[in-house]
């Protein structure tokens, strides 16, 4: 069995729910309760299907979290293996704040198909499809990048845009960027959306970089895959702690430096619903007993679409 169209609706539905789940705690200022009705919606509904499913990217590990943690089996055991990805809310603050970009996500991949992060940093760098991968580079000066891109692109350096997460630690950066007179996009949290944003010229932003989470970025991958937009990420270790769970994970290399290869292999599903309206799609809307939500979609050998779904939650 592969991944295929009944896999990606039944992965829609459930980001659906749980982002439904969390619409009570909308506004309400705590992103504790909003987070834990998302994650106990999403377990319950993945435990419903006949799939024998590992989390690779979860809430964190086992002593961190006590549902939906990395190496946490899921399903009933029976059908295809699964490698699954989650967050159960991206952008906690928006939610709790009712402020935009607030998603429910989900990444899946077949066994052994989806990497697994340690949960520690990761400098990241994303850009769409309408560039030749090799024209930018992690490794390459911010001077160098931004000159590239806009040649590729045709644009002069002012009318480009560059996404980032609104942090001390992208003092420097920003800096640079500010020196060559690009456009910023300065985020507050959500760099899952944020990478996102490199995949449509409509959302006018032409490339995301920057430290964000490691667990982010191979969700981020795994939707960027499926457009054929380009990826790399190298994580951060700045603790003995991080180094030595990399290294009970499989992680010899440090410093090695990912291609979006190499965090998802072969084919694979990406659903992220909207909690709060945001660039990429609408928030949940409640009408009577229902919950409309809309959802980002990728299928990487069929589909890429925006769905919009009805879900009654008890």
């Amino acid at each position: 069995m592969t991944l295929n169209k009944d896999l990606v609706n039944k992965f829609t539905h459930i980001t659906s729910s749980a982002a439904a789940a969390t619409y009570k705690y909308i506004g309400k200022k705590n992103k504790i309760l909003a987070d834990k009705a998302a994650v106990d919606m999403m377990r319950n509904e993945i435990n419903k299907l006949n799939i024998d499913g590992k989390i690779v990217i979860g809430e964190g590990e086992l002593d961190e979290a006590p549902m939906l943690y990395i190496g946490e089996k899921l399903g009933t055991g029976k059908g295809i293996s699964l490698d699954i990805a989650v967050d159960p809310v991206e952008g906690t603050n928006f939610v709790a704040n009712n402020l935009p970009g607030g998603l429910s996500v989900i990444a899946i991949a077949e066994k052994n198909n989806l990497f697994t992060a340690p949960e520690t940093y990761m400098n990241k760098i994303a850009y769409g499809n309408d560039v030749p991968k090799e024209a930018l580079d992690l490794d390459f000066s911010i001077d160098k990048n931004i000159k590239n891109l806009a040649d590729v692109k045709n644009k002069d350096i002012s009318e480009i845009t560059v996404c980032l997460l609104n942090r001390p630690r992208h003092k420097k950066i920003i800096d640079s960027l500010n020196s060559l007179n690009v456009n910023l996009k300065l985020i507050s949290d959500g760099d899952v959306s944020g990478a996102l944003l490199v995949t449509n010229n409509k959302y006018n932003v032409d490339m995301f970089l920057g430290i964000g989470g490691g667990p982010e970025g191979v969700l981020a991958a795994s939707a960027l895959d499926a457009f054929n937009c380009n990826f790399q990420g190298r994580f951060l270790f700045n603790e003995e702690n991080d180094i030595k769970r990399a290294k009970n994970m499989g992680i010899e290399d440090l410093n090695k430096k990912y291609e979006i290869n190499e965090i998802v292999m072969g084919d694979s599903i990406f659903c992220a619903t909207g909690i709060t309206d945001g660039d990429l799609v609408k928030g949940v809307k409640k009408m009577e007993n229902n919950y409309i939500t809309e959802t980002l979609v990728t299928h990487k050998k069929s589909t890429v679409n925006i769905v919009k779904n009805k879900v009654s939650i008890t």
